[in-house]
């Protein structure tokens, strides 16, 4: 039987994801050599997964698998897939990579006709694929079996050459500072498909507020719209305004 602490410890990474270790010491108030210890034990137990001076649940590291976040805040991620759907334009052009949201946009999609699409996420390229008269380019390179996605050099390299009006990722977190990750392949993707758009938009429910990732994907400066399904709380909306960035609301 787990004690009182370990149980708060499984329950905060079940309903925020991994977190930093300094971050978990400072929330249960406890030092930095009571946490190690107590994630040494947890994880000899099997029940949670220690990396890069980080913690989450066993299969929730790099974010949890694919099926299991498409049910997480569903409807949530919905009202914000169709908010961003409304922004696109028969015949234009987007680059997505892969997430949850970016999935359930998609399907969204659907009503629009004559798209170009980049992507790395096969689940994207499913959809939108041999529809309506759309064109999709699918990236490859390694196949993550959690996600679907293709990731590493090869997705890179072969994204680079396109310039799209709409340039579309997922978060896995956010805070003032802008938008984090916890994987560096997805992090590394996401970054260069901003590079790509025009316009560049991050779509994520209000869930990823709340959430610490420790690898940087772009600070706000390098966004445009941030399109989310609840008002961000004080520091975040100060630092939207900061960056410019226009905050749409689902």
């Amino acid at each position: 039987m787990l004690g009182k602490r370990l149980n708060r410890i499984i329950d905060q990474l079940t309903a925020g994801g991994p977190i930093s270790l300094g971050d978990l010491a400072r929330d249960l108030q406890v030092s930095a050599e009571t946490i190690r210890r107590d994630v040494r034990a947890l994880a000899e137990a099997g029940l949670v997964v220690r990396v890069h001076g980080a913690v989450g649940l066993a299969g929730q590291i790099g974010e949890a698998p694919f099926e299991r976040r498409m049910r997480e805040n569903a409807e949530a991620k919905r009202r914000i897939a169709r908010a961003a759907a409304d922004t696109i334009a028969d015949g234009d052009a987007l680059m997505m990579d892969t997430g949850t949201t970016t999935s359930f946009l998609a399907r969204e999609l659907l009503g629009h006709r004559r798209l170009t699409v980049v992507t790395n996420s096969s689940d994207i390229a499913r959809t939108l694929a041999t529809v309506n008269g759309n064109r999709v380019f699918m990236a490859g390179g390694e196949l993550r079996g959690d996600s679907g996605a293709a990731l590493g050099a090869a997705a890179l390299e072969f994204i680079r050459p396109f310039a799209v009006r709409h340039a579309i990722i997922s978060a896995g977190a956010v805070d003032a500072s802008g938008i984090l990750d916890f994987d560096l392949q997805e992090t590394e993707f996401a970054r260069a498909v901003l590079a790509c758009g025009e316009r560049r938009v991050v779509v994520c429910d209000a869930s990823k507020f709340a959430r610490r990732g420790f690898l940087r994907v772009v600070d706000w400066d390098g966004i445009d719209t941030l399109v989310t399904d609840s008002p961000p709380p004080a520091d975040l909306a100060e630092a939207l305004v900061l960056g410019n960035v226009q905050v749409s609301l689902a």
